[in-house]
């Protein structure tokens, strides 16, 4: 079913969308969760609150790509869970792995979080994603939005895990200085 007569559905408040829309997106937003918990029940929970939630979402809101608005909400939750039970327990999951390897290039300070949700790092990062060769860009939204291993991504563009850790690396290390020159504190 294409994504303009799912969210029709939504509009019309009939229950069907929630059904298509996991029929269409959950193994998606399954995989992007659990990448990211990386705990089955925790990540079948994301996927049924990301439904509640887009059912809350639409109306009013018309998601322009369906399965990209989706899986923002599943990534949003599981880190949301994820910070919440870290704040209860240390852990070595995918997750800190990503966020540490993304500290290079975005740094720890106090005013990030306040820089992040005005929209200025979001915009930077758009900015500079759209200017590098789509493979690496896939490979950057894989890893960093998605929350898969290198390991997934190598056997998915059939490269070496070293050469996707090098795509990376560069790309981060260029993200990091585009960020400076845009004047984002880092």
């Amino acid at each position: 079913m294409e994504d303009h007569t799912i969210i029709d559905l939504y509009f019309g408040r009939q229950e069907l969308a929630l059904v298509k829309s996991e029929e269409k997106y959950g193994k998606r937003m399954y995989k992007t969760a659990n990448n990211i918990l990386n705990n089955d029940a925790d990540a079948k929970e994301c996927v049924n609150d990301t439904l509640l939630a887009t059912w809350k979402a639409i109306p009013p809101e018309r998601p322009k790509f369906l399965g990209a608005f989706l899986s923002k909400i599943t990534r949003n939750l599981a880190i949301n869970k994820w910070k919440a039970d870290r704040t209860q327990k240390r852990g070595g999951s995918e997750a800190d792995l990503l966020l540490d390897e993304l500290q290079e290039c975005i740094g720890v300070t106090d005013h990030l979080e306040t820089t992040y949700e005005s929209g200025q790092i979001v915009e930077a990062i758009n900015a500079y994603l759209g200017s590098v060769e789509q493979e690496t860009r896939i490979m950057f939204t894989l890893r960093y939005f998605h929350g898969e291993s290198i390991s997934e991504i190598s056997q998915r563009f059939e490269i070496s895990e070293n050469n996707v850790k090098s795509k990376l690396f560069r790309l981060r290390k260029k993200l990091g200085a585009h960020l400076e020159k845009e004047g984002i504190a880092l």
